[in-house]
């Protein structure tokens, strides 16, 4: 699923993220959200969220169940 809407992501969600450092590369880290950080319904960029491990970055994909 797209990571660009915010109703896509829910808490407990396993996401794939790119973090400000790895904007570049594009590398991703996967991860569990603990934390929702974009307010708005939906950003170009991917909504940014907060991981169970403490990283953020926005959501590029949200895997499904």
């Amino acid at each position: 699923m797209n990571g660009k809407e915010r109703n896509n992501i829910k808490i407990g969600a396993e996401v794939s993220i790119v973090q400000k450092q790895h904007q570049g590369t594009g590398e991703l880290t996967e991860g569990i959200v603990s934390r929702i950080l974009t307010n708005s319904k939906s950003h170009p960029h991917g909504i940014k969220v907060q991981l169970e491990s403490g990283e953020i970055g926005r959501v590029k994909e949200v895997k499904e169940d």
